[in-house]
């Protein structure tokens, strides 16, 4: 049986007992894959040879725009480990990694398991001499860090931020960034598959991601991955691989979740993300049928002091059906049918819903719970660091 490991693209060197890694659990529980149809290519999704009226640079054209922009990231991080004994045990390694440069401020962003544990790290731009650097802030959610350095340091080469808005699988792209320390080291590949979805550090779930074929092994997490005109439209985070070196599948975090946190991080502030609470499946055909609904999404956990633990709502075990009076089926939990009016089919809907939301926000939630139809009004929270096991 083939061995498939989904790894961060990370070189730790343990100073403790072992290498350690990070490992997660997703929230939301969705039967069907997204769905990418493979655009066909043509000369128009391939790099030009020279600048056309559109825009398009050759890769060894966006390397000389935005090479000198990409450094190598060293971070001294401390991560709790249990021993064989159940006792806590903390370990130390030297992290390293990539980021690049978004302002003239000197702000630089990494991955957030890169530098998840550290105050401080080295940044470094080719062979000129490292300089010291601060973490302002750290998110988990998106896999997302900003390191602050002295713009007085370097002179700072800022990358321009892109879209993912209007990309297709098949486009070119070109990832930067430091496989196992050989700095500023550049790789070729397309957009292989949008939507994806990856865990992240929290074992939450990251949306949107961008999958490419760009070679993208230990030490190019936190490089960006960038479009033919030049401009990032990822920070590549994680590869799936057997071996754990590249095997041409690699997931960028989208820009659009870095513009939507950058604020907040290069304040030092903590990312918050709305929260409902509660970790639903699709029903199956056999669930439909005995309830007498179409669709509709069954809760299967609760998070403890959660805005929809605090509404009430009730989670069930997915393989057990309870007959009531009058011939209706309970399926132990509840089944949510809508929020703020919008039918639910998917987990995925759900969660998007809850992530297009702020903290505080009041949300609608309409259920079945037996016999009865029922809404209630939940105030949303903070998404917590870890997810809860039931």
């Amino acid at each position: 049986m083939k061995k498939f490991v989904s790894g961060l693209a990370i070189v730790v060197l343990a100073l403790g007992a072992g290498l350690f890694g990070a490992f997660a659990y997703d929230e939301w529980i969705d039967d069907d894959s997204p769905t990418v149809s493979q655009a066909p290519l043509s000369s128009k999704t391939q790099p030009a040879n020279d600048n056309a009226e559109d825009g398009t640079l050759t890769p060894a054209e966006i390397y000389d725009k935005t090479g000198p922009g990409v450094a190598l990231i060293t971070a001294l991080v401390t991560q709790e480990t249990q021993s064989p004994f159940g006792d806590t045990q903390e370990q130390q390694g030297e992290s390293t990694g990539t980021g690049f440069v978004v302002s003239d401020e000197g702000f630089i962003v990494t991955n957030a398991h890169v530098v998840q544990g550290a105050k401080t790290a080295k940044v470094q731009f080719g062979e000129d001499k490292a300089i010291d650097a601060v973490v302002k802030g750290v998110d988990v959610n998106s896999d997302l860090a900003v390191l602050k350095v002295d713009p007085k340091d370097h002179d700072l080469t800022k990358l321009d931020l892109g879209s993912t808005q209007g990309l297709r699988v098949g486009d070119p792209v070109v990832a930067i960034g430091n496989p196992f320390g050989l700095d500023r080291t550049l790789t070729t590949g397309v957009v292989s598959a949008l939507a994806r979805r990856i865990q992240g550090l929290n074992g939450f779930s990251i949306e949107n991601v961008v999958q490419t074929d760009a070679a993208i092994n230990k030490g190019n997490s936190g490089g960006p991955l960038i479009d033919a005109s030049g401009a990032v439209i990822g920070v590549n985070s994680q590869i799936q691989s057997e071996s754990g070196g590249n095997v041409g599948i690699g997931f960028a975090v989208p820009v659009e979740r870095l513009k939507s946190v950058l604020p907040q991080l290069e304040r030092g502030e903590e990312v918050k993300v709305a929260f409902l609470g509660v970790t639903a499946v699709p029903l199956d055909e056999k669930q439909a049928k005995v309830v007498k609904l179409e669709e509709g999404l069954l809760v299967a956990d609760v998070t403890k002091d959660s805005g929809a633990d605090k509404a009430g709502i009730k989670a069930g075990d997915s393989g057990i059906m309870f007959e009531m009076a009058g011939g209706q089926v309970d399926l132990g939990g509840d089944v949510l049918l809508e929020i703020d009016g919008k039918k639910l089919t998917k987990p995925s809907e759900l969660q998007s819903y809850v992530a297009s939301k702020k903290v505080g926000d009041k949300v609608k939630l309409k259920y079945v719970r037996g016999a009865d139809t029922k809404t209630v009004e939940i105030e949303l929270g903070n998404r917590p660091t870890t997810i809860t096991e039931p």
